[in-house]
């Protein structure tokens, strides 16, 4: 995003692609909200949420860290996909039974949007004697991270411990301007597409025109 964006601005973007994720969220029948935090003021929008901080390490640790924190069905949200809407969610509340284990869903790039683990005491007491996983967090632990076959590898991992997984819609996951522009196509009334309206005015026939840096 930087550039074309100014540090500034990409800042602001993925504050509003957080805001509208969180909203998303917090319509669904959830028994618990939380966001893993990376930072000192967690934001407005998350006032109805429980705030965990985040691990140190690489991503896939602080993401298994999230799973062998929590000891309930836990499904992670990814904040690079501000189209998300809650009905693209509920299946994961209505929908799960006791033929599913997890739910995946890929993104544009190669990687995951969103991973869903079943409640750890049933789900490894299912898994753990074939498979050697002695956690959710070891579902995730070891993956690479930020490639573009990290989702394939992640869900390999998911049927190799005999998981049985659902898919998720394939969305975008904004990490360049013209994955914002597509994004905020799709969800013209969020933050994030009004944010990027501010710093980048559509012009006919031209991606790249009207874009207004800052700083």
């Amino acid at each position: 995003m930087h550039p074309p964006l100014s540090l500034e601005q990409a800042a602001l973007l993925a504050a509003a692609s957080l805001d509208d994720t969180l909203a998303a969220v917090r319509a669904l029948p959830a028994t618990r909200r939380i966001l893993a935090f990376d930072g000192v003021t967690p934001p407005v929008a998350a006032d109805a949420f429980e705030i965990l901080p985040q691990t140190s390490g690489r991503l896939d640790a602080r993401l298994a860290a999230i799973f062998d924190s929590l000891d309930e069905p836990t499904l992670l949200i990814g904040m690079d996909t501000p189209q998300v809407t809650t009905a693209l969610l509920e299946p994961v509340f209505t929908d799960w039974d006791d033929t599913t284990d997890a739910w995946f869903g890929p993104a544009n790039d190669g990687g995951f949007w969103a991973l869903a683990l079943g409640d750890p005491r049933g789900l490894l007491s299912r898994h753990v004697q074939s498979s050697g996983v002695l956690s959710r967090g070891d579902l995730i632990r070891g993956i690479p991270m930020s490639q573009d076959d990290t989702g394939a590898r992640q869900l390999a991992r998911l049927h190799e411990a005999g998981l049985r997984v659902r898919r998720l819609p394939h969305l975008t996951d904004v990490d360049t301007v013209a994955d914002a522009d597509r994004v905020a196509a799709l969800a013209p009334g969020g933050r994030f597409a009004a944010s990027l309206a501010t710093m980048r005015p559509a012009v006919p026939g031209r991606p790249d025109a009207g874009l207004t840096p800052s700083g």
